[in-house]
């Protein structure tokens, strides 16, 4: 009797604690939470949507869902301003829990506009900031600002907040198709020097078959890397020190007469040398003809 005794109280007391703990698990939900690679790829697949748009600046910055500043990344170009005002805009989407278009459209509406908003704190009420929201919980928030126009900053913090939709992986992972150049189609190329792969597409790096039968000018590429393979001939090459006379050719490029206090250097066939973005270079004495790859890398 006494030992049936014992398994009946042990049975209530099992019960009573499933009952608690299906009351506790009743009260409580799993929560997403944002971390620091997954605040990364909202800011590498907000970048990727820039250089497909052609942006000419843009900050991007992520917060997570308290509004706390987790990454931020500053675009080339871009007005030192845009650093707070996109944090502001992640800030407000979030803890508002709305895109901020929706706060400057209230706020601008044609004589009803809710203008005393304006003096909340932390509140930045420009369009360009959108919440982050996985699996229907808002996991933080992205803003842009810098890009070419407010809806452009917005088009870049959406493609940003929807880094985690469905599909969305191709958008920071490498997906492009493989692109192939025969055999005939270079030399082709090499004939007269020509681009093999451009940067169009979102693309931050060139192919080029290059070609030079000449001494060529001072080069000074503010954005770009090159990475040289020579594949016949050979040069004198000079990077670094103080190019000569130099004016801007195109955007991001610069051209001189000549480089003082430079490095010089032989370079022939099968050598690579790789210039950082910046660094002014020139070809001196080269054999004709000199053909060498270049891969450019922004």
């Amino acid at each position: 009797m006494r030992n049936k005794l014992i398994v009946i109280r042990w049975i209530l007391l099992l019960a009573s604690l499933s009952t608690f703990a299906n009351l506790a698990i009743g009260q409580t939900f799993e929560k997403k939470t944002l971390t620091l690679q997954g605040a990364e790829r909202v800011i590498a697949t907000a970048k990727a949507e820039a250089q497909k748009l052609q942006a000419p600046g843009g900050v991007i910055a992520v917060v997570d869902d308290g509004g706390n500043l987790m990454a931020l990344e500053r675009l080339d170009g871009t007005f030192s301003a845009g650093a707070n005002i996109s944090i502001g805009k992640a800030r407000t989407a979030v803890m508002f829990k709305q895109p901020t278009r929706f706060f400057e459209e209230l706020i601008n509406s044609s004589g009803k506009g809710r203008t005393v908003m304006t003096v909340l704190e932390n509140f930045t009420p420009l369009i360009g900031g959108i919440p982050i929201t996985v699996d229907g919980q808002i996991v933080g928030g992205v803003g842009v600002s810098g890009a070419a126009s407010a809806d452009q900053d917005e088009k870049l913090a959406i493609a940003g907040a929807n880094a985690f939709a469905p599909g969305a992986s191709a958008a920071v992972g490498s997906t492009a198709p493989v692109s192939y150049f025969e055999k005939s189609k270079v030399e082709d190329a090499f004939s007269k020097g020509a681009v093999l792969l451009d940067g169009s597409d979102g693309r931050n790096y060139m192919v080029h078959a290059s070609r030079r039968e000449k001494p060529g000018q001072a080069e000074i590429h503010t954005k770009d890397a090159d990475v040289i393979y020579v594949l016949e001939g050979s040069a004198t090459f000079v990077t670094g020190g103080v190019p000569v006379d130099t004016a801007a050719t195109a955007p991001d490029e610069l051209r001189g007469s000549s480089i003082r206090n430079g490095q010089t250097r032989q370079i022939s066939k099968g050598d690579v040398i790789v210039v950082p973005s910046g660094v002014p270079h020139q070809f001196l004495e080269v054999t004709n003809p000199f053909l060498y790859y270049v891969v450019k890398v922004r």
